[in-house]
């Protein structure tokens, strides 16, 4: 896991398919005159390795104020070529997406990518990104796109722009925000659906055919972005995505992408079919230099000879490419998204690191094969000679931190005497719960007996680790097991000695919302019934709905033990997109009732939070003297229970700040901070049930480790 202690040098407020065959997780710049001191900050999640809707999608901010009026400019196609200035002109583009660096570093990696003979970035712009919340904007920080596009212009970079709403890009729902999620009725995303319509769509071949949906887009385009604005469409390099995906004319330019290394010219035949005559310029709109890596998965590497070949196939004769990735750049908080296969079990989240084996590589270095074989291709067709290459930015190690166990999550919660928590006879998803990303943890109870007791969730996104505790002693809860989206096996509870009911604790971590897949939005309902109870002292509240998804958000009178069981019939549904606990929850085969869901409150990436109250609770601790720390009940580093972790290193001099990487070798799974910055997750390869390193030390070093975990660990394949 990497991340910057550099001088800033630059203030600035699909379908994938694979070619053959370290995160660049900077914090913002911390430099003083005299010292640095860094906070390293570590939740362990794991000690054992283990329409109706308006503003239904953030508005950009107007497009016109990046034109340079004074200085007129043409781009066009005309005569199957593109024109730009009256000459023509050959796309060699790459992805670059803002949202995946951080904005000290963006004008460095665009002058890497121009090094590389790039003339045109193109970039994604992320919905959930910039409307976290529903009605909450965010064009500040690493969302400043303004600033992002104003220094592509300062560069004599073109820009394709690919608004969405729908992304791909290996991004938590592919870009939709998960507030979406919640509303009910539920909305039909990606169709010509009354409160969905006033979005931007990418990729629409892969998933449908609403012709209806896809002009009515093109309407909104124009009426934001003007006629003099090519818009274009990227689809799979087939007849049936391209017939799905594009609008016949030439209103709209349609592009292709196909695998790197597939015969590019008779793809290229087959994009004539759907544009206008003389208004299709060959162009691979997605070239892949590399692929995605998943948890569980070695770190994909794709050949740079074979890469920069295929490349020229398609430049050599006057096509136009978009490397994608050019530089991948980081997943940072709780961004990242997921792929399935062939069933809903078959779910594969991706890692915080996007480096795409891309010849940028996400720590931004360039002395790679790759980069030279591709720059050695381009340079051939370049219009002009390309720029010297810039040096790698200097690493360093720092060394050893020591961290100090500061906190347990669940102390930090409040279980007891919480008053903004949820309750449900059922358990409810994340998003009902309004809890949009990273952790949720679901509290019932139940009685003891003298028998070991069995524990089933039938679905539950993505992992859930159950804890079980007596609330009438003093002993810290006991870690029973996980639960996982892709092994929801039974757990035994095992029998405890409690005079009062046995609290259950189960924490779910959102690890990644699908992205791309058949089950993306596949929202299932295993029932329609009507709810009606009544709870001993009052009514509780009806609801019946015979189509759609129910909430079961209620307002309660009672407390969970006067709820009666038998006089309401059970609903349950969920999606692949939502995340939390999506079932029925049985012990001994009989349903559990009575549920409250409190939120884990961890900002994620571009939250306008300033300062989280649960870190800072976390920090509190070891910003006392040692000799004012109470902390013998949390001394015992071998506990399964999951903790936080905080500690500093300090940078005495501006000449010693270096780019950085820290590795968790020895660690399990959890997230990290620097200075309060969300960095993402840390989980290794091969999952590990295993203690937390027994040291409590991370390493800061000068090269990626994409390693975790002790190698004594037993594994447990992802």
């Amino acid at each position: 896991m990497r991340f910057g202690l550099k001088n800033p040098t630059t203030s600035t407020s699909s379908s994938r398919r694979p070619s053959s065959s370290s995160d660049d997780a900077k914090s913002s710049a911390m430099a003083t005159k005299r010292s640095v001191r860094a906070r390293v900050f570590v939740f362990f999640l794991s000690l054992l390795v283990v329409g109706g809707l308006a503003p239904v999608f953030a508005p950009l901010p107007s497009l016109s104020s990046y034109r340079n009026k004074a200085n007129a400019w043409n781009f066009e196609i005309a005569e199957d070529m593109f024109w730009k200035d009256g000459e023509p002109f050959q796309i060699i583009g790459g992805d670059l997406h803002y949202f995946r660096v951080l904005p000290e570093y963006w004008e460095d990696r665009l002058l890497r990518a121009k090094a590389l003979g790039l003339n045109t970035i193109q970039t994604y712009v992320p919905w959930n990104l910039h409307e976290p919340f529903r009605g909450q904007l965010v064009f500040e920080g690493i969302a400043d796109i303004v600033s992002f596009l104003k220094l592509c212009q300062k560069l004599d970079l073109l820009v394709m722009l690919r608004p969405g709403p729908y992304i791909c890009a290996e991004w938590d729902l592919g870009g939709f925000p998960a507030w979406l999620l919640a509303i009910e009725p539920a909305l039909k995303l990606r169709s010509s659906d009354p409160a969905f319509l006033d979005l931007i769509e990418n990729e629409f071949g892969s998933y449908g055919d609403d012709k209806v949906y896809l002009h009515h887009l093109v309407t909104l385009a124009r009426g934001h972005l003007g006629d003099d604005i090519i818009l274009y469409t990227t689809d799979g390099g087939s007849r049936e995505t391209l017939e799905k995906g594009t609008i016949h004319g030439d209103a709209v330019f349609s592009a292709v992408d196909f695998t790197t290394g597939d015969e590019p010219w008779p793809i290229f035949k087959l994009q004539k079919e759907f544009n206008a005559p003389g208004k299709s310029p060959p162009l691979s709109a997605e070239f892949y230099t590399g692929w995605l890596t998943h948890w569980g998965e070695n770190i994909a590497k794709t050949d740079a000879h074979f890469t920069a070949a295929a490349l020229e196939m398609i430049l050599s004769r006057n096509g136009s490419a978009v490397l994608y990735m050019a530089h991948g750049g980081t997943n940072f908080g709780f961004y990242s998204g997921a792929n399935t296969g062939a069933n809903k079990s078959d779910y594969k989240p991706d890692l915080t690191s996007y480096d795409y084996d891309a010849p940028i590589k996400e720590s931004g270095d360039v002395d790679n094969a790759k980069f030279i074989a591709l720059r050695t291709v381009i340079n051939k067709y370049s219009a002009a000679s390309l720029p010297s290459v810039p040096s790698n930015n200097e690493k360093t190690g720092y060394g050893h931190i020591q961290l100090q166990k500061t906190a347990f999550l669940f102390d930090t919660l409040n279980i007891e005497d919480a008053t903004d928590v949820s309750k449900s006879i059922s358990p409810i998803s994340m998003e009902s719960a309004g809890q949009m990303f990273g952790l949720l943890l679901y509290v019932s109870r139940y009685a003891a007996t003298y028998n070991e007791r069995t524990l089933f969730v039938e679905e539950v996104h993505d992992r859930a680790q159950v804890f079980i505790s007596c609330p009438s002693d003093s002993k810290r809860p006991t870690y029973i097991g996980t639960i996982e989206r892709w092994s929801n096996k039974p757990l035994g509870l095992p029998y405890t000695d409690c005079p009062s009911k046995i609290r259950l604790l189960i924490l779910v971590e959102n690890i990644g919302r699908v992205n791309y897949g058949p089950f993306m939005f596949d929202r299932k309902i295993w029932g329609k019934e009507c709810i009606a109870f009544a709870g001993i002292a009052q009514p509780l509240r009806v609801e019946c709905q015979n189509t759609g998804s129910v909430s079961l958000v209620n307002v309660l009178p009672q407390e969970p033990d006067t709820w009666l069981p038998d006089a309401w019939k059970w609903w349950h549904g969920g999606a692949m997109t939502h995340h939390g606990i999506l079932s029925s929850v049985y012990l001994d085969g009989e349903l559990l009732h009575g549920w409250k869901m409190f939120s884990v409150p961890f900002q994620n990436l571009n939250d306008k939070q300033k300062g989280n109250p649960i870190i800072q609770s976390a920090y509190l601790d070891i910003m006392k003297s040692s000799a004012d720390k109470k902390l013998e009940d949390i001394s015992d580093n071998s506990s399964e229970e999951p903790a936080f972790f905080a500690g500093y290193f300090t940078v005495d001099k501006a000449s010693q700040l270096k780019d950085t990487f820290i590795s968790f070798r020895g660690w399990g799974k959890g997230i990290a901070f620097v200075n309060e910055f969300n960095i993402g997750r840390f989980w290794p390869v091969i999952l590990e049930l295993d203690s937390p390193n027994p040291e409590l030390v991370v390493t800061s070093v000068d090269q990626p480790d994409f390693t975790c975990g002790s190698s004594s660990s037993k594994v447990h394949q992802l």
